[in-house]
């Protein structure tokens, strides 16, 4: 099989926080590869609007946007009911929607709290579990993690914490939900700054000598593993955790 067969993908997916940073490319890739892609975005809706119009001048009716606050439990399941309804088929669910802001103890409230278990947690959870009924006989999900989630990052503990809780439903619905449904993680590295947490240059330059590969990973690079995973060609790969992180996480 060549290397192109293999790259092609075809059916729906529906990606959360898809109109923007890595979101975006992992849609652009998605779609590029032969995917109709449903962009779900929360307040960037002019961005969702221009990456769908771009997508579709490629090639006509191949994306759509979907707005939902993914905090709101009716939002989340009305979400996987529109991505299926579009093209009345629904075959892969990439969670990449994801809350991320510094809280030192101390500073954590429980609106805080809810917030980033409620992106980074509680809706994969429920979103997948809303797709389940609207997947076709072979699906795959796939949730993006944090290569950091599992060490100690004093002042991100409800963040680590929710990406954790990820990381595990990520191993337990892959046994769960096979052989029906694959469920597999990716766990980038430092692919793009933080615009929640902003670092000054030296900072930065602190960041990137800790990464074995001294840069940061390009957004595509996110992409390509996500559709990696996402391959029928790859279809024994379930209850995998890929780190996209330059071996970061070797030296955390």
């Amino acid at each position: 099989m060549s290397n192109e067969t293999q790259d092609r993908l075809s059916g729906v997916v529906l990606v959360t926080g898809g109109a923007r940073r890595v979101g975006a490319a992992i849609v652009e890739r998605l779609h590029g590869s032969g995917m109709n892609v449903a962009i779900h975005c929360r307040s960037s809706v002019a961005e969702g609007a221009a990456l769908a119009a771009r997508l579709n001048a490629l090639r006509v009716d191949s994306a759509i946007v979907l707005s939902a606050d993914l905090a709101d439990d009716v939002a989340v399941a009305r979400l996987a009911v529109d991505a299926h309804a579009r093209w009345g088929r629904l075959d892969a669910l990439v969670n990449n929607a994801s809350g991320y802001r510094r809280t030192p103890m101390g500073t954590i409230t429980p609106a805080i709290f809810d917030e980033l278990i409620a992106s980074n947690f509680k809706a994969p959870l429920l979103l997948t579990q809303a797709c389940l009924p609207l997947f076709g006989a072979q699906a795959a999900v796939v949730n993006i993690l944090d290569t950091l989630a599992r060490h100690a990052r004093p002042g991100f503990a409800p963040y680590n914490a929710a990406k954790s809780a990820l990381w595990s439903l990520t191993e337990t619905l892959a046994v769960e939900l096979a052989p029906r449904v694959r469920v597999n993680g990716v766990a980038p590295g430092h692919i793009l700054w933080a615009e929640s947490t902003a670092l000054n240059a030296e900072q930065q330059a602190a960041e990137l000598a800790r990464i074995p590969m001294a840069r940061l990973g390009e957004p595509d690079e996110i992409a390509r593993a996500v559709a990696f995973l996402l391959s029928p060609a790859n279809g024994y790969l379930n209850g995998v955790i890929l780190p996209v992180d330059g071996a970061l996480r070797l030296r955390a």
